[in-house]
């Protein structure tokens, strides 16, 4: 690409993250973006500030080398100075102070994107910190849309359904035994933690074609799953004691019918759709009922971007080209995860479907960096993270962006979260000789 075009680039994403951003703020009165809805939440108005401040901060600063705007605000939208329980209490913008401050900002950002260099240091180089910008609006208006799930009142979002599944499809398919390339060194604007490209050697194993659905999620219920400690972890079992687990969030049983509250809307769960707001031990205890276990992290990768007849890793399931309506359910286009075994045409070379959007799904592996792992651009994105408190998810939700969504991006969260939009697939060993 050239600098232009990548200025460009950059320009239509930053005004589509705005857009979004604004209409999530927009949709509800100033008491509900001071209102703090869930504990595990920050207010939406501090949500929008922050956009703001980290843009400001990385662009304008950064790159741009101007002075601060609103030095005396800079603390309160830290991320890790202030946790999000704490939010409500702080002096925070106004909903309009914050809709003015992000305007001002974008305004001189725009200035800057025209004039900005794209190649020379690591922050400018193909347009990495715009990219980077783009990438964190993105990813906290999905935050936003997950504050949405949990706030009550009346509904004020909707969307048209996803398109239904078709065709048939094996239940699993074997992934074959040898190594594959997995992360990378090449994309321009991909994180640290999805860095470097590096040579992973798997032996065999067999992973679910689609997503552990609802209708199977059930029949976990049913068979008494919540209430066999043997089907889970001690930890996982201690949880789901302390924490009263019965269902998936959003989930209850009245008058002998199961149903869920969708952004504000009571529905009958639906069978079909990829089970949502589950945690990890629910996951494991699920995937241990099956006679199965969650696919490692490496595991999920090389079923979603190893070509075996190439040998090659392909940045999406699909290939190389960026995410197409037809690919996957992604960017806030629907408000609900489409039926299992739906968008053929995103499946990856070994016919795994619906591993980028919908759902985001755990796996067993816990949050560390690749072996030559280097910080960029700074050490609180992903390095403060690693160890064995947070478990990856991967693949992005029908609330992700395809901006920050590809078949190296890595989210991670700890292992008790269900307000994410947050499912799983199973996986299970080769026999010997089997995956060979």
């Amino acid at each position: 690409m050239t600098g232009e075009d990548i200025r460009s680039r950059a320009y239509d994403l930053l005004t589509a993250a705005r857009e979004r951003s604004l209409a999530l703020t927009g949709c509800v009165d100033e008491d509900d973006l001071i209102k703090q809805h869930s504990a595990l939440m920050s207010p939406l108005v501090w949500d929008l500030a922050h956009v703001g401040s980290q843009e400001e901060l990385w662009l304008l600063r950064a790159v741009g080398g101007q002075e601060p705007m609103r030095p005396e605000i800079d603390s309160l939208y830290d991320a890790f100075e202030h946790p999000r329980a704490e939010r409500p209490r702080l002096p925070l913008l106004s909903p309009e102070e914050a809709r003015r401050y992000i305007a001002t900002v974008r305004q001189r950002v725009v200035g800057l994107l025209e004039r900005s260099p794209v190649e020379g240091s690591p922050l400018v180089e193909n347009g990495f910190a715009f990219g980077m910008i783009v990438q964190h609006e993105q990813q906290h208006d999905e935050t936003m849309l997950a504050t949405h799930q949990l706030r009550d009142g009346t509904p004020v979002l909707s969307a048209p359904p996803p398109e239904a599944s078709s065709g048939r499809w094996p239940t699993e398919v074997l992934v074959p035994a040898g190594p594959f390339t997995m992360g990378t060194s090449a994309e321009p604007w991909a994180l640290d933690n999805e860095r470097p490209a590096h040579q992973v050697d798997l032996p065999g194993y067999w992973i679910d074609t689609v997503p552990v659905a609802n209708a199977d999620y059930l029949a976990f219920i049913e068979a008494g799953g919540y209430d066999r400690p043997e089907l889970w972890s001690a930890r996982g079992w201690a949880h789901r004691q302390e924490a009263g687990l019965t269902a998936p969030r959003f989930w209850w049983r009245a008058d002998g019918v199961w149903l869920r509250r969708r952004f504000g809307h009571v529905e009958p769960v639906p069978r079909d759709e990829p089970v949502l707001h589950v945690c990890w031990y629910e996951a494991e205890a699920y995937a241990s009922w099956a006679g199965r276990r969650l696919p490692t992290e490496a595991e999920w990768e090389k079923a979603a971007r190893h070509d075996p007849a190439t040998g090659r890793s392909r940045r999406y399931p699909w290939g190389d080209e960026e995410p197409g309506v037809e690919h996957a359910n992604l960017g806030q286009r629907h408000l609900q995860a489409a039926p299992v075994g739906a968008y053929p045409a995103g499946a990856s070379a070994y016919g795994v479907r619906q591993l980028i959007g919908d759902v985001w799904e755990w796996t067993s592996s816990d949050f560390r960096g690749y072996p030559g792992f280097a910080a960029f651009p700074y050490r609180e994105y992903s390095e403060v993270f690693f160890g064995d408190e947070y478990k990856v998810l991967r693949g992005g939700s029908f609330a992700t962006d395809p901006v920050a969504c590809r078949g190296t991006f890595r989210n991670w969260d700890y292992p008790i979260r269900r307000q994410i939009f947050s499912g799983f697939r199973t996986a299970r060993d080769a026999a010997p000789g089997e995956g060979a």
